[in-house]
This record gives C-alpha cells, sequence and structure tokens, in this order.
C-alpha cells in the first residue's frame, strides 16, 4: 500500500481495485491522485475479466479489519491455479473454506508475509498448494515469517523473497516454471 501513488505516478495503470470496507488515509490519497489522472477505481469487486482470463475476488466481506478485508484473488491459467491471500488472516480462511471449493491450488501467494495471523494449518491442508510464495523483507522487525506458518506450508516448495529475491512464474507451452533473482 505505501507505494501505490509511486505506481500509478510511474507506470500505466488503467483502474484500481480496493478491497471492502472503509477507505483509510492512503487510499484517500491515491483517489486524489486517481482523479487527477482519469483512472477508474472500484471497491468490493467479485470478479475481473483481463483478456480471456479472469480474477475472483473471493473475500466480499468487510471485517472492520483492514488485514481481514484484503482482497483474496483466485485465478486459473492454462490449468494451473493461483491464490493470492492480501494481509487476509484465519478469520478470513474459514469463511473462504466455508464458501469455495479449491482443493490443490498451485502456487499460493501466502498470506500476511507469513506472519502467524495467516496461513493456518486447517486452511492450507484443505487447499493443498504445490508452490508457496511468501513476500517478506530480510531481518524485517517482526520476526516473519513465522516457523508455525513455515510448517503448516512444508509440503509445499516454499520461496521466500528475503531468501530467494524476486519469484516469477512463467507457463510457456502449458509447462509452469519458476525463476527467482537474488539481489
Amino acid at each position: 500500500m505505501g507505494e501505490e501513488i509511486n505506481l500509478v505516478e510511474n507506470f500505466k495503470v488503467e483502474k484500481v481495485i480496493f478491497n471492502c470496507g472503509e477507505v483509510n488515509e492512503l487510499e484517500q490519497e491515491l483517489i486524489k491522485v486517481l482523479y487527477k489522472k482519469k483512472i477508474p477505481y472500484y471497491s468490493c469487486i467479485k470478479e475481473l475479466n483481463i483478456n480471456d482470463n479472469k480474477l475472483y475476488f473471493l473475500n466480499n466481506k468487510d471485517y472492520g479489519n483492514e488485514n481481514d478485508n484484503s482482497n483474496v484473488i483466485y485465478t486459473e491459467l492454462n490449468g494451473y491455479k493461483f491464490m493470492f491471500m492480501g494481509d487476509a488472516s484465519g478469520t478470513t480462511e474459514k469463511e473462504i473454506l466455508n464458501k469455495y471449493n479449491l482443493p490443490d491450488i498451485d502456487v499460493l501467494k501466502a498470506g500476511h508475509h507469513g506472519s502467524n495471523t495467516s496461513s493456518s494449518k486447517e486452511f492450507i491442508d484443505i487447499i493443498n498448494p504445490k508452490y508457496s510464495i511468501i513476500s517478506v523483507g530480510k531481518n524485517n522487525r517482526y520476526g516473519h515469517p513465522n516457523k508455525e506458518v513455515l510448517g503448516n506450508l512444508d509440503n509445499s516448495k516454499i520461496y521466500r523473497t528475503d531468501q530467494d529475491g524476486s519469484v516469477m512464474f512463467k507457463i510457456k507451452n502449458n509447462k509452469l516454471r519458476i525463476e527467482t533473482c537474488s539481489q
């Protein structure tokens, strides 16, 4: 969230999707920039078509909490299932499990930087990710990722941005390839 205005100012952005819930101060500042640049924005949507692909926004509830209000996005690309958890916690995970059937996710972007509030054992055991990405800074002050979360993800191949740098998933000739770029 902290780099949102920088992204909009320096890259071609066609539209912005906000999560459900109240707009915070950072989002209010972004909305001013979006208005000036005539970039449309939406909030609390259920799906988005991008060319022949569809993004499904699985979390359409206002929990009154920024992390639990996170956009949780599911998509299938060339038969591969991707799921991006934002900062959603176990509360949101339970709601998603109750609402959707999501076994055997190929790629999971783990929730909340590998915090112990996310990636519960119950959730991970059901979605059974083949690959997991934890977006986390080196030597971060929170001690992320949490050891218990790493244990929960143990049956998947874990990529961590603090150790692996950027992680890129490419699909070519219907084969999923993973590239990392340590800094």
